[in-house]
């Protein structure tokens, strides 16, 4: 029987994406148990204080070169930090623009319309599950530039895309288009999913890998059936 080798993670380069997440996970503490009065500006302080701390993440593993950080799946390098600081960049600025909740629904759950909706409305109740939603949703983008194999890819695709698609819905004005467009997005991103996994699995077929790499040295060395090569890409460019 085969020994089982245990995973070999470098926190200290992850640290940008885990400092993230774990400010997510603040934000849904918060959501739980503090009391509405004070989640607005808490879940902001959060927010901005989870990017700011992840920024300087990246500014601090800057010169750390090109290296693996999780066996492989995840490398981190000088494209990728410039890549991931810029997202950090951009979401700063973006939780600042849905700081004012009142352009969300007052009650997510409500059918639009409804009385519960217009008591919500009127008890100038706030949703701010945006926040941690927005959280995760950076997390995920974060994944984006350092992943190094297919598998990463679509795990960080998922993580953005599975709290956008709740955000989409909770549009305090038109909430009926609101709600649809929620909808078509679920939808659509089930429908991208599934071509991205028969896109992966094609160039699995054709190189025997998911990595990048791997995938390279099959195309350079031209051993693969070039159809499933073409396939694969056609199905992940779509």
């Amino acid at each position: 029987m085969s020994e089982f080798i245990s995973p070999t993670l470098s926190y200290s380069l992850l640290s940008p994406i885990l400092v993230v997440f774990a400010g997510a996970i603040i934000g849904v503490l918060i959501e739980a148990f503090a009391s509405k009065a004070i989640r607005p500006i808490a879940q902001v302080s959060v927010s901005i204080g989870t990017l700011v701390l992840a920024l300087v993440q990246v500014w601090r593993i800057r010169n750390s070169g090109s290296t693996t950080a999780a066996m492989g799946s995840v490398i981190i390098d000088g494209p990728g930090l410039l890549l991931q600081a810029s997202v950090l960049v951009v979401s700063i600025i973006a939780v600042f623009l849905i700081a004012d909740t009142e352009n969300f629904a007052a009650a997510a759950a409500a059918i639009p319309g409804s009385p519960e909706e217009r008591e919500s409305i009127a008890r100038g109740q706030q949703v701010t599950e945006v926040f941690p939603l927005t959280l995760f949703a950076v997390a995920g983008m974060l994944i984006f530039p350092v992943a190094s194999d297919l598998i990463t890819l679509f795990v960080a695709l998922e993580v953005l895309s599975l709290p956008l698609y709740l955000m989409a819905g909770l549009s305090r004005r038109r909430r009926l288009l609101s709600q649809e467009s929620a909808l078509k997005y679920f939808l659509l991103g089930a429908f991208s999913s599934a071509f991205f996994l028969f896109g992966a699995a094609y160039l699995y077929g054709y190189s025997g890998s998911v990595s990048y790499e791997g995938i390279r040295a099959a195309v350079v060395g031209g051993t693969g059936n070039d159809v499933f090569l073409l396939i694969g890409i056609a199905f992940l460019s779509i």
